[in-house]
């Protein structure tokens, strides 16, 4: 099946070009959540006022982080956030964002997916980060149905480190220390979420939505388009049983590349509506789609040609 949605007319898959875009959190405390995200993951503040902070690359957000400091913490029991999983560039590029971790903050996993290498920690909030980098897409293991194969395997975590070369910098003291800034080119390569049902996950994100299905377990989810690894993961390994309701995630993006795409995920939502066994809510935006699935968790979905604005709304 082609996975290009043409713009004659939708098909039932997402194009191949569509990826995640800002990912948002609910913090307490901003200033702590913001220095995090700027000098542990490497990311720039592109703008910032007292209730809320823009960082990315390159002028582009990536993150949004709102401050709300009077709702509640989330719940053991509540859906929502895995981690965000921030891609960079290059295998220099991973090394220079362990560098940072390992100065600046603290290291809570490394894996190899086969797919990527891969740095797991929390941000000072619990809300799950990952920063990776994907090998080339011809490296990548592949079953006889075409799934990308993925592991988890231990991390060369010194052959990452050594991989930076010269992109140590040195300060005005003379003193060297890891690079301070994520690279041109780093993004949020996908997002993995905690969910109470991976049916209810898959009524939204694969018949709403579009995204093809993965690589899958008796507990977990990778669904993506254009035959990626995983632009989305769903998990229940911790046993979520209630929707979202405290801090931590408050919407992610989901960016396809044309107005024909977008169209086509509102005709499938409202086909999977039509159904009667789903659970999920759509609301209508100026620059696209907000979908609230049924653990509470919003998805908007936009075209990526419209620019994402410095201050959401």
């Amino acid at each position: 099946m082609d996975t290009d949605a043409s713009p004659d007319g939708p098909d039932d898959r997402l194009p191949a070009e569509t990826q995640i875009g800002r990912a948002a959190l609910r913090v307490a405390d901003l200033d702590e959540t913001a220095a995090f995200y700027r000098d542990v993951v490497g990311l720039a503040v592109l703008d910032r006022d007292a209730d809320r902070a823009i960082l990315g690359v390159d002028g582009t957000a990536l993150l949004v982080l709102e401050r709300d400091p009077d709702r509640p913490e989330r719940g053991r029991t509540d859906a929502g956030l895995f981690h965000t999983a921030f891609r960079v560039p290059s295998r220099a590029a991973l090394g220079e964002a362990l560098a940072r971790v390992r100065d600046r903050w603290r290291l809570d996993g490394a894996s190899d997916h086969l797919v990527s290498e891969a740095l797991y920690l929390d941000d000072p909030e619990g809300n799950g980060v990952e920063i990776y980098r994907d090998r080339p897409r011809e490296e990548w293991p592949v079953d006889d149905d075409g799934t990308v194969r993925m592991a988890t395997e231990p991390l060369d975590v010194q052959g990452v480190a050594g991989a930076t070369g010269d992109s140590d910098r040195v300060d005005a003291a003379g003193d060297s220390g890891p690079a301070d800034r994520a690279p041109s080119g780093t993004d949020v390569g996908h997002v993995h979420l905690e969910v109470t049902s991976l049916s209810a996950f898959e009524a939204v994100y694969v018949d709403g939505l579009g995204f093809e299905v993965g690589m899958t377990g008796p507990d977990v989810r990778f669904v993506a388009a254009g035959g990626y690894h995983h632009h989305l993961g769903a998990n229940t390994w911790q046993g979520r049983t209630t929707p979202a309701a405290g801090r931590g995630l408050a919407w992610f993006e989901v960016e396809v590349p044309h107005s024909a795409a977008l169209d086509a995920v509102r005709q499938r939502l409202d086909a999977a509506a039509a159904e009667g066994d789903t659970d999920f809510a759509v609301d209508e935006r100026e620059e696209g789609i907000a979908v609230t699935d049924a653990d509470g968790i919003e998805v908007r979905v936009r075209t990526s040609g419209s620019s994402r604005p410095a201050i959401p709304e």
